[in-house]
């Protein structure tokens, strides 16, 4: 589902991307483990299509990316939880699942609120969808986030350090969440610097170091 091939990627003179090669299958959840600095952010970056890299191709659901092709074949297969969620604060968390649904892929409405009803129940916040962003806690938004990018039919998940500033309960909680959603098919890929987190996943540990995966 998705393949990582000797991807590099620099910033002015500055190597932080040294070819890095992996692969997840369907399904899989993957954790990039590494220290600050080792380029964990800018291969999630690279991947989500945030950054532009070098060399090298990544290849989702049979379609192949390399540096110098556009990404619009990727466009709805990738998505992306922020460290900060990112959630429209003027919009209930029903209207923040069903924005892009709706306004970018020109879904049904309906047929997008069934949906998001379905999501918001496999994130344990089926009450909270007339809610707005600032009446949730922290692990609630989180949880918002994901059903938001689930709703667009994705083939692979991304997280951007999704315990950071979670209590060992709501870390847990997101712990079954991800898994919930890989054993649909979606394959995950989240990147931590979180060793005991990135254990409770079960999932393929991939270890950065200095632009290289160690082990």
């Amino acid at each position: 589902m998705l393949k990582i091939d000797n991807l590099r990627k620099s910033f002015g003179d500055t190597e932080v991307l040294k070819g890095i090669s992996f692969e997840l299958k369907e399904g899989e959840i993957g954790v990039v483990l590494g220290k600050s600095g080792a380029g964990k952010t800018t291969l999630l970056r690279c991947i989500n299509g945030l950054e532009s890299f070098d060399e090298g191709y990544m290849e989702i659901d049979s379609i192949k990316v390399d540096s110098s092709n556009n990404r619009e074949g990727l466009r709805g297969k990738v998505g992306m939880v922020f460290q900060n969620f990112n959630l429209f604060p003027h919009m209930t968390v029903m209207e923040n699942i069903i924005a892009s649904p709706t306004l970018v892929f020109k879904e049904d409405v309906n047929q997008a609120k069934e949906k998001a009803m379905k999501l918001l129940k496999m994130v344990d916040l089926e009450e909270k969808a007339d809610a707005y962003p600032h009446e949730l806690s922290g692990g609630q938004q989180q949880r918002v986030a994901i059903a938001r990018s689930c709703a667009l039919n994705l083939k692979v998940l991304c997280f951007d350090e999704p315990t950071s500033a979670l209590d060992p309960e709501t870390v847990k909680r997101i712990v079954e969440i991800i898994k919930r959603f890989s054993s649909t098919g979606m394959t995950v890929l989240i990147i931590t610097h979180d060793i005991p987190f990135a254990e409770m996943t079960g999932g393929k540990i991939i270890k950065l170091v200095d632009g290289r995966i160690d082990e």
